[in-house]
Formats: C-alpha cells, structure tokens, sequence
C-alpha cells in the first residue's frame, strides 16, 4: 500500500477550504509527513490517517506555514502515550526548530524528538525505500523530497512453488519477500520460484515552495506522482517567479519532460479559494494527467503493470 493523504493543500495561509501544507504518505503501514503546517493534527483526525505510526516528519522549509503544526502534533502524541522515537527531518536550522518544538509550553515529552539537518544529495535509507533531499529554488533555504522504492523481485511463480511442494500461504509471501522456506526437510530459496527481472518500485516527489528546478525535474523522471508547489496561474508569472513560486504551466511543462504518471498542483493561493479551475486550465494545455490537490483528498499510488 502506497497512500498519500493531502491535509493542507493552501498556500501561505488558511482559507475556508484549505489548512497550510501537510501531506501525509502511508506506506505499508507506515506513515511519514511532509510539512506540517497548523492545523494538521485536526485534519488527521478528520481524514483517519492515525497519528501514532507516524515514524518522520520532512520539513521542505522553515516559514511558518509549513512547520507551525509541529508542537502541538508532538504534543497529543505524548499525552496519547507515544513511546517511539520521532525524527523531524529538514533543511539548515533544522535542530534549532526541533528544539524549540520541544520546548514550547513548558510540556516534558515523553518520547525522543530529535531533529536532523539535511543538505542537498543527502539520503535517508530505510529498509525498503530511501528518501532524497532536493535542492529547491525558494526565497529561503529549502529542500524538495523524493521517496524512491527498491526495485522488487521478478514475479512470482505460483506454479513452480506449488510443484516444489509449497503450499498456498503465508509461504508465499516469504519467498516474494526474498527469504528461503523449508517444507519437508527441503529449502526452497526465493530465486526457484521467483522471476529474474526485477519490477520497479514506486516514486513519489514532493516539491515543497519551489520554482521550477533542475533537481525538481531530473528526480521526477518517470516519476510515478510528483506533488509540485502550483500556487499561481500562469497570468501571475511575474509575481510567481519574485516570490520564488511556481505557475501550473510552469509545473507542467516540467512534468511533461520529466516523463511523470500524475501531476499533482497543491499550494494553491488564497487568490483561488471560489475557483482554482484557473489553474487547471493552464496546466491542462501542456500536461493531461494532473489533478488540483483539495483537502484530505486520497490517492493509491498502484505499481506499475511494467
């Protein structure tokens, strides 16, 4: 399961419709948030994301409406009786804020927060999927986030494994999950019934405040989703590129080269709180797949057929 949760999708400020920046990804279980901008820990109750799984949060930049929901998201973890570590993951200053959080209101954690800076080329590894910092093009230090899965194994090869006496099951799974079974005295090892192509995982890129950039756009390459600051139409493009953000046509030209499977425009200006069709319009001229990210609206990220 790859699900991404958008709980924040204004720009700069709320709206009526729209809280700050937070966008939520479960993957397997596992929850990971990038920004968090206030309001969010409400908005995870509306959309029943849970909040307990959550292992990181990746900061994209330190204006306020990317990061002011921190506090008080650490702070109901901890009075619901959280136990597990929570990494805050960011751009210069990361620390400094990390320890500010911490501190406000006086509240003793009962769990470890600790913030870690990141620059740009760094990778966070995890087990099944690493997690890039981008350098983005804003008005302050900042960083965009790619989440790039390990390929996987070739298929499976049901026929095989049941001619090799493995029963349907839970044995199964452990052979696609690359681990050697025993039925009968006998190992079976996962590259007997396993395929020797291995199959693409998944890629989903996360812009943050940006203007369109070469990290941006050589990241989303054959991306599977790419969620891109889209904060003006491109009848603003002066103004988008002086406050260092970006217009649908300009997003959509980068998703068009880069070769992605669905745009996503999120960020959206307060200037488009009745009708953000403006902005739909002009990326649609250049790049049909793309979708205007509304609060706690949910999208599955499938793998690929290929």
């Amino acid at each position: 399961m790859l699900r991404i949760t958008f709980l924040g999708t204004g720009g700069s400020l709320p709206t009526r419709n729209r809280n700050p920046s937070a966008v939520m990804v479960n993957r397997e279980g596992e929850l990971i948030l990038f920004d968090c901008g206030e309001g969010t820990q409400q908005q995870m109750m509306r959309a029943k994301t849970g909040m307990m799984n959550l292992s990181s949060i990746f900061v994209s930049h330190f204006h306020a409406d990317h990061f002011l929901g921190i506090p008080g998201l650490i702070q109901t973890m901890s009075f619901m009786g959280r136990k597990e570590p929570l990494l805050i993951y960011g751009p210069e200053g990361t620390r400094e804020f990390t320890e500010l959080f911490k501190a406000l209101g006086y509240f003793n954690l009962k769990y470890e927060v600790q913030g870690i800076q990141l620059n740009p080329g760094d990778v966070v590894e995890r087990e099944e999927y690493v997690i890039r910092a981008l350098k983005t093009e804003h008005s302050i230090s900042s960083l965009g986030y790619a989440l790039v899965e390990n390929p996987r194994p070739g298929r499976f090869n049901r026929e095989k494994a049941i001619e090799l006496g493995i029963p349907p099951g839970p044995l199964f799974s452990k052979l696609q999950k690359g681990k050697t079974v025993e039925v009968n005295g006998k190992l079976v090892k996962p590259e007997d019934v396993m395929g020797k192509n291995l199959r693409p995982g998944r890629t989903v890129v996360y812009s943050g405040d940006t203007r369109p950039c070469e990290p941006i756009l050589e990241a989303s390459r054959d991306a599977d989703v790419l969620i891109h600051d889209g904060s003006f139409a491109d009848e603003m493009a002066d103004w988008a590129e002086e406050s260092k953000h970006s217009t649908a046509g300009e997003v959509a030209a980068l998703a068009k080269e880069a070769g992605v499977r669905k745009l996503i425009l999120t960020h959206i200006s307060s200037r488009y709180t009745d009708d953000a069709e403006p902005l739909l319009i002009d990326s649609k001229k250049i790049f049909e797949d793309v979708i205007i990210a509304e609060d706690l609206m949910e999208i599955e990220v499938p793998y690929r057929s290929k």
